[in-house]
């Protein structure tokens, strides 16, 4: 397989991972799977979350796209793009850990940003956690985020139809 094939199905991938990441977070973890999210949208001490646990599936999710492209583990029905897409993956994981936990949640560093596309980034984040429960809210992405005007405008639609409760101060 080429170079530029290779970097294109892991550039594919991490693209193609936010939006895994926004249905993920839209309907897995303000769904069925609220149990292992709810504790990040609670105060909490904890240096981990249930939540941590979504992680452990993304590298499974990862981990397995390796095996799949492993003449190692499956001899000659190996898949190739499987290991770039698996690379793609983790890069994906990578980009997360440090935007996600690092920038919005500051889990691992202190830095708030005050201009540019950082700053809207953890404004829009800071609106996805304005909602008490997990009905409702806006901005599910991790590392695409929309305008945080449209956001409020959006929550307080939601709240007037009763669609989601929404912490007054976010408005």
């Amino acid at each position: 397989m080429s170079i530029p094939i290779i970097l294109l199905i892991i550039f594919a991938t991490v693209l193609a991972m936010e939006w895994v990441a926004w249905a993920s977070h839209k309907y897995i973890m303000h769904g069925w799977g609220w149990g292992w999210h709810r504790d990040h949208h609670e105060p909490h001490d904890n240096a981990l979350e249930k939540n941590d646990l979504y992680g452990i599936v993304g590298a499974v999710m990862s981990i397995s796209m390796f095996a799949i492209g492993s003449p190692l583990v499956l001899g000659a029905n190996a898949w190739e793009p499987g290991t770039w897409v698996g690379l793609g993956i983790l890069f994906y994981g990578i980009i997360y850990t440090v935007v996600h936990d690092g920038l919005v949640h500051q889990r691992y560093f202190k830095y708030v940003p005050r201009s540019g596309y950082a700053k809207r980034l953890v404004q829009a984040h800071k609106l996805h956690h304005a909602t008490i429960g997990k009905a409702g809210g806006v901005s599910f992405g991790f590392v695409v985020a929309r305008d945080p005007a449209k956001l409020k405008a959006e929550l307080k639609v939601q709240r007037e139809a009763g669609i989601a409760v929404v912490r007054d101060a976010a408005l």
